[in-house]
């Protein structure tokens, strides 16, 4: 690396994506907000082939040849880069070609939903916390008459004469586990409320690694689970028995997704790990995240839900209770985090990210 890319190191202040290209179009600087758009760090991303990372990458080499034969100076525009097993990249490209024989291109990346994102997150936020003061008052407003008529109708079947009880105790059973069932119900929308937050070291990849097991277990055959994990993440203080559901309830709901998939035996979940650095949650700028990815290749999310999918007593599917997502959501946002989605046929991108202090 010559004196042009050493003297780049200023560049990882920014929040723009900036790479430099050598004479065979590797990379041979990335700033930090490249590792991040790129999900990689600069020593794996060096030497690599820019082009070669996505899908059609050939609209990329032909820029990069027009900017080596200095055919412009810079080159605008909007591109969309699609890449394997992930969301397509939507960008703006800035690509300018530089008096450096040895590194002749300059090229500088940003994401066009960057502010779609902020907008979004903090949507997230708002609707959670309208939702968690919803269930809360609506849940009250159920136990204390709920109780009542459960209550009703065991003292009813306690008084039905002996030469009806036979046929009649069916009707009061009836009404008492529904009751029961209603009841439960109950206690799982205030669950996040009641539960004390019980903070310890978390390692993120034992999270993982247990919603894999039980994944697994109920799952056994026909579903493969990849690991696609950074070891070198560090621990954080959180509350591991909620980031363990807040993971299953994703991941459960991907599997039951692939059920046409794991009939065919090549149903996939992708469990991913990263560090994420100068990234914004809900307007607030940190220094560093969690980037957490739950992958699947089932058929995608329907556009109806995809709006809704973490409002409470929303579900794609039947028997679902609507619960899951809206629990999950509650969990990580109490962990300074927010879960994401993007969602395409054959690819349903669940993203967690969890700030680190």
């Amino acid at each position: 690396m010559n004196i042009l890319t050493n003297s780049l190191g200023g560049l990882d202040l920014l929040a723009s994506a900036i790479l430099v290209l050598d004479a065979e179009d590797r990379i041979a600087y990335a700033n930090a907000a490249a590792e991040t758009l790129l999900e990689n760090s600069f020593k794996v991303l060096q030497h690599q082939r820019l082009a070669d990372m996505f899908i059609n990458g050939d609209k990329l080499a032909v820029i990069f040849g027009q900017a080596r034969k200095r055919e412009f100076d810079d080159k605008r525009g909007d591109l969309v880069l699609e890449r394997i097993g992930r969301l397509p990249l939507q960008v703006n490209m800035i690509v300018t070609a530089i008096d450096d024989p040895a590194n002749p291109i300059l090229i500088e990346l940003r994401e066009n939903v960057q502010q779609l994102k902020l907008d979004r997150e903090e949507r997230i936020l708002d609707q959670t916390q309208a939702n968690k003061e919803l269930i809360r008052n609506l849940a009250h407003e159920i136990k204390n008459p709920l109780g009542g008529i459960r209550g009703a109708a065991q003292l009813l079947e306690l008084e039905l004469p002996d030469r009806h009880l036979k046929e009649l105790r069916e009707y009061t059973q009836v009404i008492i586990k529904e009751s029961d069932r209603l009841q439960t119900l109950v206690d799982r929308l205030l669950a996040p409320h009641r539960r004390p937050h019980i903070v310890g070291d978390v390692n993120i990849h034992e999270v993982f690694e247990r919603v894999r097991s039980l994944i697994m277990a109920e799952f056994p055959t026909g579903l493969s689970i990849r690991r696609d994990y950074d070891l070198s993440l560090p621990e954080f203080r959180g509350d591991k028995e909620q980031l363990i559901q807040a993971v299953l309830n994703i991941a459960h709901n991907a599997a039951h997704a692939l059920a046409e998939r794991i009939k065919t035996g090549d149903a996939e979940l992708i469990f991913s790990s990263r560090i994420v650095r100068s990234v914004t949650l809900v307007k607030v700028r940190y220094r560093l995240a969690l980037d957490l990815h739950i992958i699947d290749n089932g058929p995608g999310i329907p556009a109806d839900l995809k709006d809704r999918i973490f409002y409470p007593l929303v579900s794609g599917r039947d028997g679902g209770s609507g619960l899951g997502l809206t629990l999950a959501q509650t969990f990580v946002q109490q962990h300074m985090g927010v879960i994401e989605c993007d969602s395409r046929p054959g690819c349903t991108d669940f993203r967690i990210l969890i700030a680190l202090p």
